[in-house]
């Protein structure tokens, strides 16, 4: 009998316990959900980011990093915006300047800010009715673009010209220091095979390890007009040149064939008049029976030239 009371008294202590604890948490969370839907004015920090920032200038490290807004709403709402803060992006492009300083007003901005936050400006307000930003001026200069890109062409097509950049040449901002120092820039290195046809695109500027500058542009257009080309061949006599005065050489051959590539539509127009091949007789050193011959002129639209043979052998007759 003993023992059954006490195992009755144990149940209805752990039953009166549980609850207890039931109507301790119930309590709990009406008042928890009382509280909240109080209202309260509370000031928070939002977290703010810096956005369309003027190429020409450098903004101070010491900006601030965190706007103050006061608000007054339901208790439940705060805690929201306390615990899920928005960040503002301030549009430094809409900001004024003013004795050395960026001025960003919020109430001009009123609209935009309500967009970012989600917050009704009747119920809160930033304690600051503008900030201001110091900023250092940056130095400007125009610097020239140079490709980087590997081009290879398919059998029988080439071009005239080097490829072509649009712009050839960008504006750039930054420290004075690193600005006077930089003369040329580069692409991103491209490669592009098999060539057929005219060939255009875009390719961004490499801007590796120059983080501290600003760039009007980050990208340039390229083009190159391609075209079908083949190989020819003329025969042009060899000239020496500088030969003193009374000396006679005989060389051997008088005549060398110039190979040379040009489009089809100026295929036509290439001749043996156009070419000249010249030895120089000053080259010529002591115990020597030959002399190299180069090619001194050609028409502008050819390109590959070569000769068939650069030794001359020569004899001198006195």
């Amino acid at each position: 009998m003993f023992k059954n009371l006490r195992f009755k008294r144990i149940s209805i202590r752990r039953s009166s316990l549980k609850t207890f604890g039931f109507f301790l948490l119930f309590s709990s969370l009406i008042w928890f959900f009382v509280q909240i839907s109080k209202e309260y004015t509370q000031v928070i920090d939002i977290p703010v980011s810096y956005v369309n920032i003027p190429m020409d200038k450098t903004l101070s490290k010491n900006r601030p990093e965190n706007l103050k807004l006061r608000i007054q709403d339901k208790g439940f709402a705060i805690w929201y915006y306390q615990l899920f803060k928005p960040t503002i992006k301030l549009d430094l492009g809409k900001a004024t300047i003013d004795d050395g300083e960026l001025i960003y007003n919020f109430e001009a901005n009123r609209e935009v800010l309500e967009d970012q936050v989600n917050i009704n400006f009747e119920k809160a307000r930033f304690i600051q009715e503008k900030i201001a930003i110091d900023y250092q001026p940056k130095k400007k200069k125009k610097i020239a673009v140079n490709p980087d890109i590997d081009l290879s062409y398919a059998v029988g097509y080439s071009a005239n010209e080097p490829i072509k950049l649009r712009p050839d040449s960008v504006t750039v901002s930054g420290p004075e220091n690193i600005i006077d120092t930089l003369q040329n820039l580069h692409t991103v290195y491209l490669k592009i095979n098999d060539i057929k046809a005219d060939i255009a695109g875009k390719v961004e500027i490499d801007t590796s390890n120059l983080g501290m500058l600003s760039f009007y542009t980050n990208e340039v257009a390229y083009s190159q007009n391609v075209e079908k080309f083949t190989e020819g061949n003329v025969k042009v006599p060899v000239e020496v040149l500088n030969v003193p005065i009374n000396t006679n050489i005989v060389i051997f051959p008088k005549e060398v064939l110039v190979y040379f590539q040009v489009n089809l539509q100026q295929f036509e127009m290439v001749e043996a008049e156009n070419f000249r091949v010249v030895c120089d007789f000053n080259d010529i050193d002591e115990g020597d029976d030959f002399i190299i011959a180069h090619i001194a002129e050609a028409p502008s639209f050819v390109r590959n030239l070569r000769l068939n043979e650069r030794t001359i052998q020569f004899v001198i007759k006195r």
